[in-house]
């Protein structure tokens, strides 16, 4: 049984993914350009002042500066758009990023990063809640 939750991260998940090929780091691709990325980390963030505009933007400078982990191969960082409002939506999250990976073992690599857990460190007082999906293309 799947879950409206679960859908509605597998279709975010997939327009993110046919869109991130525009957002490759060039340097640290090692596959083909137009092939897409094997593993998708999208973490989404409720933050505990949601209001505050000061620690969404502190949240988004935190989630960009993954970028420079070498494994990363490309990122996306978002707020909910404007779209329409339909019953499979969910935008209540506040902040979500997409992390691009060739693998899992660069995904390992990742969470154990020191740029990773100096974001930790530094942003997770600020959120309330953080929901994560990853998933292996088949």
């Amino acid at each position: 049984m799947t879950t409206r939750r679960t859908f509605l991260a597998g279709s975010a998940l997939m327009g993110a993914a046919m869109s991130v090929s525009a957002h490759n780091h060039g340097d640290k691709h090692h596959g083909k350009k137009d092939e897409l990325p094997r593993l998708l980390h999208h973490v989404f963030f409720w933050l505990k002042n949601p209001d505050s505009e000061a620690d969404r933007a502190a949240l988004i400078a935190g989630i960009k500066e993954l970028a420079a982990i070498e494994t990363v191969r490309a990122i996306h960082v978002g707020i909910p758009a404007s779209t329409e409002k339909r019953d499979v939506v969910d935008n209540s999250y506040h902040v979500s990023e997409l992390l691009c990976f060739d693998d899992v073992e660069g995904q390992n690599v990742y969470q154990v990063h020191a740029l990773h857990e100096a974001f930790v460190e530094k942003c997770s007082h600020l959120w309330s809640k953080v929901v994560v999906y990853d998933t292996l293309a088949v």
